[in-house]
């Protein structure tokens, strides 16, 4: 098997094999490096990379969007900011402002960020779960 074969198998295997917050943590960490590979290509002048990375991202925010609980009181504060982030990534597009794009990468790392979190603490509270559970 080709190293490279081998690499996109085991992408393909840890998102057939996510749960649910891991594929939202792949959204977030992809979204951050689109923005970021989209930084560079800016900085290169290189305007059709740039905007190919910033539609990447745009897509990335858009099933954020639309795989959102609208169920939890949180969903309508984190629509808000998606499509911010969304408008925001257009607008840095359109007008090549790397300004726009640190603002929107700063956004989006902190969601990262926070999400991390929320999936330890989730891992921390099932482990203690099944520590209690394994010993009565």
């Amino acid at each position: 098997m080709v190293p490279n074969n081998a690499y996109k198998v085991y992408q393909k295997n840890s998102v057939l094999t996510a749960s649910p917050g891991e594929l939202t943590l792949m959204l977030y960490e992809g979204c951050v490096k689109f923005i970021k590979q989209a930084k560079i290509a800016l900085e290169n002048g290189d305007y059709a990379e740039k905007n190919d990375k910033l539609q990447k991202a745009q897509a990335i925010i858009t099933e954020l969007m639309v795989t959102l609980d609208d169920k939890q009181p949180v969903s309508k504060d984190m629509m808000r900011m998606y499509d911010y982030i969304h408008r925001r990534l257009i607008e840095a597009n359109i007008k090549n402002d790397s300004k726009i794009i640190d603002e929107v990468e700063k956004l989006v790392f902190d969601f990262r960020n926070t999400w991390k979190e929320v999936l330890e603490i989730n891992r921390n509270k099932i482990s203690k779960t099944s520590n209690v559970r394994t010993r009565a």
